[in-house]
């Protein structure tokens, strides 16, 4: 099956607000085995919509539409779908009840142009929307499928997730399943040319490679009659790429590290504690991201200053001295300060030149030294690089080296 994906809003044509829909709906339709073919962008036009939507469903067989369902006069996606595949909108009584539900729950008066959002196409299927109040509906005709969702991105992602996927994976008369491999420590071009036996020639399971900021994602699919057919095929391709870049493998359910860390710290019952001077804290906020981070993670220092370093965590100032603010000297001081102050089971430390300035032939910009010390006495140290690519950047990657040194220490594996 090919498709469309037709955006609709003149707030896109503007860049008012970023088309996420389009990236994510070719993502979830290229694991289905759904070829898209285009992505069209459209204002709140009729003439254009309609001209785009007749062009649309004469190229592919299946188009999604997001956005132009809501309550207002320029919401006319509803109206031109009707028009084009030649049906008429009809009242949906159970969509009003819902939406004059939505409004009385949050003590508000619902205004007559609501009611619009009810009406839908008379031989379409009706998709209820339960985290917002526009519907969205799937109409068929002659072999073409129009599948219209609303535009916030949280409704779209639910409604295609709970009920779109399982009506278009029906008509597959086969299940999908793919994996989500997460690697640190190994470039893109380096992780696809250590693969490449196994994509090389590749029909099912697929690989496919994909760059992150300082780390990497492959992943597996599997188009198969059934389900454990499917997830065994992922089983073995998966063992196959343990066995050339493992190593380098921090998680095959596609969670980020910093997710990682925080389970292995709960389910090993031990606690972390953190400094940064260069990342400013964006390495506690990693991890109190997720739920459970309280149970783990007792206090961070921003000890930004010499001054900061010496007075919180007793940094000798002859270490800053003589070996300077960025050194393996004064992370490991700052790490055993911490984790003196803190009284955990591990400590980890960063201090790095972030940039634009600040940099030197010896210490560049890009430049981080970060270490992990636990209350038994081990340490780590990693002296980390690379290429300047901007202020937020690195400090990015500074944070996901911290992460990973923490999880080497908890895996206590050489990395």
């Amino acid at each position: 099956m090919n498709a469309t994906i037709l955006c609709v809003g003149t707030e896109l044509l503007f860049g008012q607000i970023v088309n996420t829909n389009a990236a994510w709906l070719s993502q979830k339709l290229q694991i289905l085995g759904i070829n898209v073919l285009y992505h069209y962008t459209v204002g709140d036009n009729p003439g254009r919509m309609r001209e785009t939507l007749i062009r649309a469903l004469r190229e592919t067989d299946l188009v999604i539409t997001s956005g132009g369902l809501g309550p207002t006069q320029d919401d006319l996606t509803k109206e031109i779908i009707a028009e084009v595949m030649d049906d008429e909108l009809v009242l949906d009584e159970r969509a009003l009840a819902e939406i004059e539900t939505v409004f009385s729950r949050a003590g508000r008066r619902m205004t007559d142009n609501n009611r619009k959002q009810a009406y839908l196409p008379k031989s379409g299927t009706t998709i209820y929307n339960d985290v917002g109040t526009a519907p969205a509906f799937a109409l068929e005709k002659d072999g073409k499928i129009v599948i219209a969702l609303p535009g916030p991105p949280r409704e779209l992602q639910h409604l295609f997730e709970t009920q779109v996927l399982p009506m278009l994976a029906a008509r597959s008369g086969s299940v999908i399943r793919y994996r989500m491999l997460r690697f640190y420590g190994v470039g893109e071009s380096d992780l696809e040319t250590r693969l490449e036996p196994l994509i090389d020639g590749q029909t099912d399971p697929t690989i496919a490679t994909y760059a992150k900021e300082g780390e990497c994602t492959v992943r597996i699919a599997s188009k198969r009659p059934t389900p454990e057919e499917a997830e065994t095929a992922l089983d073995e391709t998966e063992n196959r790429i343990k066995e050339i870049v493992g190593k380098y493998l921090y998680s095959d359910q596609d969670q980020d590290l910093a997710e990682v860390v925080l389970n292995e710290l709960i389910a090993k019952g031990l606690t972390i504690s953190s400094a940064e001077s260069c990342t400013g804290g964006l390495f506690a906020d990693s991890l109190i991201s997720y739920a459970g981070a309280s149970t783990v993670f007792n206090r961070g220092f921003i000890t930004y200053t010499n001054a900061s370093k010496e007075e919180m965590l007793g940094v000798p100032a002859e270490t800053l001295d003589r070996f300077g603010a960025v050194s393996e000297e004064t992370a490991v001081a700052m790490a055993q300060g911490t984790l003196k102050c803190a009284g955990t089971d591990i400590a980890v430390s960063v201090t790095g030149i972030a940039g634009p300035d600040g940099g030197s032939a010896e210490k560049p910009v890009g430049l981080a030294w970060i270490a992990v010390v636990t209350a038994s006495g081990e340490l780590r140290t990693k002296k980390h690089y690379f290429r300047d690519r901007g202020r937020n950047w690195n400090r990015k990657t500074f944070v996901l080296e911290m992460l990973h040194q923490v999880y080497c220490m908890l895996e206590t594996i050489s990395c």
